[in-house]
């Protein structure tokens, strides 16, 4: 009794398989019939999410040499604000953060509540440089919090999601300031 069930479900299983692998074969050779070819041309779009956001590398936040040019338009003006200290600068701040935006954000949270900058970023981000960070109560070691984790990580009283919205406009309002819109 097992053995012709086995042998169904075996065969049933193989026809499964021929079936899926027909069905995509036929979707990967795109649409058939007249006009076929325009149709193609038409649908030449990514299905990769990514590639729908169109950005221009030559003004690009994310681009090194504009990220540079930024950072060094956003010195000057953060440390005439007193968001940066006048010894540091925007590249060395910044140095952990995948994008601009992200460390400024960072870096109004810190001078709007008072922290500490280097142990905000360091729990934001995970990445813990050369900078002394054993006075900071740091969470879970290298693993990134985000900002409003981290902002409420280091002060429990602060509404830490109304604290980094406002620091997320302020990062808006100087890369727009300066013609660094990300």
């Amino acid at each position: 009794m097992r053995k012709p069930f086995l042998a169904g479900a075996i065969f049933l299983l193989a026809v499964l398989i021929s079936l899926m692998v027909g069905a995509e074969q036929a979707l990967a050779q795109g649409p058939a019939g007249a006009g076929a070819a325009a149709v193609a041309q038409e649908s030449s779009h990514s299905l990769n999410p990514m590639s729908w956001l169109k950005r221009d590398s030559k003004n690009s936040a994310e681009d090194p040499a504009a990220r540079s040019d930024l950072e060094k338009k956003l010195t000057t003006r953060l440390q005439a604000q007193g968001v940066l200290p006048a010894s540091a600068t925007m590249t060395d701040a910044c140095a952990p953060f995948l994008a601009l935006d992200g460390c400024l954000a960072a870096l109004h949270a810190s001078h709007n509540l008072g922290l500490d900058f280097v142990c905000l970023r360091a729990d934001a981000t995970g990445v813990h440089t050369s900078a002394d960070v054993s006075h900071c109560p740091v969470a879970d070691g290298e693993k990134p919090q985000g900002l409003a984790k981290a902002i409420h990580q280091l002060k429990h009283d602060a509404n830490a999601k109304q604290a980094t919205k406002d620091a997320e406009q302020q990062a808006h309002d100087d890369l727009n300031g300066i013609g660094g819109a990300p």
